[in-house]
């Protein structure tokens, strides 16, 4: 996510109206629209390798994953198109089970995520690991696990839902390591996720 691009409030309608003929992509957060920034080489190789880890783990199965491209409403619980609330995000990876739930009939938002991957950038981080975890947590009834997976190091951090509605943390460090997904019956090997992928010097 990069600064606003622009400073006034819109609604949601307004938003969703601009980004449905927009050739960029932007995100949406209590009125003010962002503009997504562009990714690293190696944003784009953890990428794919994800796409390919989860693509052929759920190949056949009620579980499909999305890749960037696909928008997803966190919040508030009722949505109004005239109201400023609520989170339009689009994560580097999304896993929906069962059908998918759409805010409209556009079918362009998406309303159950199961698992949610964000890579993390310097220009992001801040947000991916405090208010959009917030937002995903607190109005997605469907999602049991969030990732966040770091560019400059083999470290992966699930947040995943208890049966009391709290969340836990586990932090995956190492190449040697992996991620157990088990509401999807999924394993997501780091030596998978960062193939290819240079790390810088320390």
């Amino acid at each position: 996510m990069a600064l606003p691009k622009t400073k006034p409030c819109f609604t949601v309608q307004q938003y969703l109206a601009l980004e449905r003929t927009s050739h960029e992509r932007h995100e949406y957060l209590d009125g003010v629209i962002f503009a997504m920034a562009g990714e690293s080489l190696s944003h784009g190789r953890i990428s794919m390798n994800l796409a390919l880890i989860f693509g052929s783990q759920l190949k056949g199965r009620p579980c499909e994953a999305f890749i960037k491209d696909t928008k997803i409403l966190s919040g508030p619980d009722a949505p109004n198109c005239l109201h400023k609330r609520g989170l339009f995000s689009y994560p580097d990876l999304v896993v929906i089970c069962g059908e998918p739930e759409s805010l409209d009939d556009k079918g362009d938002v998406l309303l159950n995520p199961k698992v949610i991957v964000e890579i993390l950038s310097p220009t992001t981080e801040s947000f991916d690991r405090v208010e959009k975890c917030e937002r995903y947590q607190m109005h997605n009834p469907t999602l049991t696990d969030y990732l966040l997976v770091w560019q400059d190091k083999p470290q992966i951090e699930r947040s995943s839902r208890q049966a009391d509605g709290g969340w836990l943390v586990h932090r995956h460090i190492g190449l040697d390591a992996s991620v157990p997904l088990p509401t999807i019956e999924c394993q997501v090997a780091l030596s998978d996720v960062y193939d290819r992928v240079v790390f810088p010097a320390e």
